[in-house]
């Protein structure tokens, strides 16, 4: 089926994926990381984007707020915040990460770029104290900042072999995939919300 064609009138929107490995595709070839393969599938159903990935291998949330002025730069219309999972793996404390976060989502509020929080899980093994106020961070923070939210980024992924690397921690491309079909909804509506506010 042919994409459906694109109103005159409707430049491509500028989304930046703020994130880390899971977003950069470590891993992958380019084309197959999170970023291209969502501007693909948006593409696909007529949406026109200019996708940025501004993923950095290894970032924590803190990593993100200090990079977050040159990593997200003017024009752009929304933001995917896909940042976490190292504070997890690492264990810092999740007051931390959720100062992080806020500062990000703060700033973004600012500079009147929509966001989409992708949430993130703490390994059980860390603990139920730790893991219950890990998790509870994300919603908490998209409901006081009126973001979009997607609960867990790596849902329908997590755990299963078959659709991660090796190292168990990063998906492979068909991983990628799953991602990318399961967060489109979400996406669409991040669209949609910069369309009404340029309208």
């Amino acid at each position: 089926m042919d994409a459906p064609l694109l109103g005159a009138s409707e430049r491509p929107i500028r989304i930046v994926v703020l994130g880390d490995s899971l977003s950069a595709g470590l891993g992958l070839a380019a084309e197959q990381a999170f970023p291209a393969r969502l501007a693909q599938a948006l593409q696909q159903r007529g949406t026109a984007v200019d996708m940025v990935n501004a993923g950095v291998s290894g970032d924590t949330a803190s990593d993100g707020a200090a990079r977050l002025d040159w990593s997200v730069p003017g024009g752009t219309d929304a933001v995917i915040l896909e940042l976490g999972a190292n504070d997890a793996l690492r264990g810092i404390n999740p007051a931390l990460t959720r100062a992080a976060l806020e500062k990000i989502l703060r700033r973004l509020a600012e500079r009147r770029i929509l966001v989409l929080l992708a949430g993130m899980r703490a390994p059980p093994n860390l603990g139920t104290a730790y893991v219950e106020a890990f998790d509870a961070v994300f919603p908490e923070l998209a409901s006081r900042f009126d973001a979009l939210f997607y609960p867990f980024f790596l849902d329908g992924v997590a755990s299963n072999r078959a659709l991660n690397q090796p190292d168990g921690v990063h998906p492979t491309a068909a991983g990628v995939d799953v991602i990318v079909a399961r967060m489109l909804p979400k996406v669409e509506e991040l669209v949609a919300r910069v369309r009404a506010r340029g309208s």
